[in-house]
């Protein structure tokens, strides 16, 4: 976010120093000429800048909300102490999951579409799941999922 400012900064800078330099090489008749043109010049600038600055926040959010999504899916999923705990999630396309829960010691395979939850099959041996601590794919993946453990103890 700061190297946008800055480049958005030392643009206008640069078309303000352009500008002077354009109106202080001209003479006073050919720069009362000018002037509207240039003017209409600046503002189609200006509105080309803002349009592109714009669509560059835009497309910041989209990537870091992929980015996000990414980190979620690959962190492992950590039993919890309730009754009730999500083992396992699988994404079957972007908006229908296969989810492995556990209540009590029964697990259940659940298919979660956006407008239903269906129970699809009652494991009768419960499925053993460990996720190894060097799983994760990246560094950054590990170091938050540690930063995550730490967080979830300190909470009383």
């Amino acid at each position: 976010m700061r190297l946008l400012i800055i480049l958005m900064l030392a643009s206008c800078r640069a078309w303000a120093d352009e500008v002077a330099v354009a109106a202080s090489n001209s003479t006073p008749k050919v720069a009362a000429a000018h002037s509207g043109m240039l003017e209409s010049s600046q503002v189609s600038g200006q509105l080309l800048q803002l349009v592109f600055g714009l669509l560059l926040v835009i497309a910041l959010i989209f990537l870091l909300a992929w980015v996000v999504r990414r980190i979620q899916q690959s962190l492992p999923v950590t039993g919890s102490p309730q009754v009730i705990s999500l083992l396992a999630s699988q994404a079957l396309g972007p908006r229908d999951r296969l989810l492995l829960v556990q209540v009590g010691k029964e697990q259940i395979l659940l298919g979660l579409t956006p407008g239903t939850i269906v129970p699809l099959h009652v494991l009768q041996e419960p499925v053993d799941i460990r996720v190894p601590e060097g799983n994760l794919s990246s560094a950054f993946a590990q170091r938050l999922a540690k930063v995550l453990k730490t967080t979830t103890k300190d909470k009383p």
